[in-house]
């Protein structure tokens, strides 16, 4: 049976447990006086974690403690505990999309299917993004629980463009005349601004890849220097080297986000998840629009990813960690979140009534939602290179990107020299 065959048959099983029969029993002090240690990412996810963690320490008696890093400090944290096969880690942030395969290959997650049969009447496990549960399902084995859903979007000054008499891009060719028009009528802005840090920059950068019509990997080789690829490769590097800020390429979300809410930029291309801090403070919060990335020769396909949260395999308090992960997860606290910015991968929260009138308050959070609505029905989740060596495939063509953008080597050099590292990689890890 084909393996992604599998994962679809694996997550239509988990998805039709008799939840319910469990429900009836259940009790959210059963691990009273234990304590977790939860790993998390400094990001809207990782604050929301923090946020909800008194209220759930009075609901359960558990007391949890929250480790919160970088991005990357994170995951150099994670390595170093899992490597060493020790517990000080029983929850822990995961991108799927980035480090599923890999993080499963390792052994490092706990499967979570036997501990959906003990959720909370009012869990509601069908209402999770089916698509999120079963692309967090492998061989058989649930790794996590998706507590958002996120992609890239293109945000933009709505008033800079009426006074610059500028359209907004429709197709991703038109970017750079958008951009140049935007420098000449307010040159003190930033025309564009999206991520140039080499290992943060896949996240953006796939999605100029996948609407020039490119595939990471074509007939078991790279695609990084096909035609649509060096296409992908020298519009990206170039928005960022002509209009992009200085030094773009240390740029993730964290200098992204500042940039555009003190008013410095005109576009930004980063993640639905940033509208909190996008909105922070009000300034650019009837001033925005929100989009997707415009087509490309190959059509839309927007990024559309999540974060999870997982249990390491070497916990020796999964019991509590379920009671974490099902209590941030549940429908109650993913109806708060969303109204805090962090669009819930359940379907039914954008209907519930204080929802709908949060979105009305703001033309740009309605904008939100239909582009995240857009990105569920017709994104993709490939982010760099299927395999397993998925994080090391996008530091070969994160530094190909940050050549461009630098102006150290043209799209066809910079390419070609990661084409070399990918093809080895491809083979090397071949499934």
């Amino acid at each position: 049976m084909p393996s992604r065959l599998r994962l679809t048959l694996a997550a239509a099983g988990i998805l039709a447990m008799p939840f319910t029969a469990h429900a009836a029993a259940f009790n959210w002090q059963q691990y009273k006086g234990q304590t977790i240690h939860v790993l998390a990412d400094n990001n809207p996810v990782g604050h929301m974690i923090e946020t909800n963690r008194a209220a759930f320490e009075k609901k359960t008696g558990i007391k949890v403690e929250v480790d919160m890093f970088t991005e990357q400090q994170m995951r150099q944290r994670l390595v170093t505990v899992e490597d060493a096969r020790s517990d000080p880690v029983d929850v822990f942030m995961t991108l799927p999309s980035r480090e599923g395969l890999q993080f499963a290959k390792a052994g490092w997650y706990a499967d979570l299917t036997p501990l959906t049969k003990d959720v909370a009447p009012d869990y509601d496990f069908a209402g999770l993004s089916p698509a999120l549960i079963a692309a967090g399902t492998i061989d058989g084995h649930l790794t996590n629980i998706p507590v958002n859903i996120e992609g890239p979007a293109l945000y933009y000054r709505r008033d800079v463009f009426q006074k610059c008499g500028v359209a907004v891009p429709k197709t991703l060719g038109d970017l750079p005349a958008v951009a140049q028009k935007l420098r000449a009528c307010e040159p003190a802005m930033t025309p564009f601004v999206s991520r140039g840090l080499r290992d943060a920059l896949a996240y953006t950068y796939s999605v100029f890849f996948h609407n020039m019509g490119g595939q990471y990997v074509v007939n078991g080789k790279s695609g990084l220097c096909s035609s649509a690829g060096l296409a992908a490769l020298s519009l990206y590097g170039n928005m960022m080297k002509e209009y992009g800020p200085p030094g773009s390429v240390n740029y993730t979300f964290y200098q992204i986000s500042a940039l555009y809410r003190a008013g410095r930029a005109a576009m930004a291309f980063e993640s639905t998840n940033e509208l909190s801090n996008m909105m922070q403070g009000g300034a650019r919060l009837h001033d925005t629009g929100i989009t997707l990335l415009p087509p490309g020769p190959g059509g839309s396909h927007p990024t559309v990813i999540d974060w999870g949260l997982a249990i390491s395999t070497y916990s020796k308090h999964k019991g509590a960690a379920w009671l974490l992960i099902q209590y941030l997860s549940s429908p109650a606290v993913q109806a708060a979140n969303q109204l805090a910015g962090i669009a819930a991968p359940r379907a039914d929260i954008a209907s519930q009534p204080a929802v709908k009138q949060w979105l009305a308050g703001a033309p740009v959070r309605q904008e939100w939602q239909n582009t995240l609505a857009e990105m569920a029905k017709t994104g993709t989740s490939e982010v760099g290179y299927p395999i397993a060596q998925n994080p090391l495939s996008r530091q070969y063509f994160g530094d190909a990107v940050d050549k461009v953008i630098l102006g150290a080597a043209t799209p066809q050099a910079a390419c070609a020299a990661a084409d070399t590292k990918l093809n080895a990689l491809i083979a090397g890890h071949a499934e």
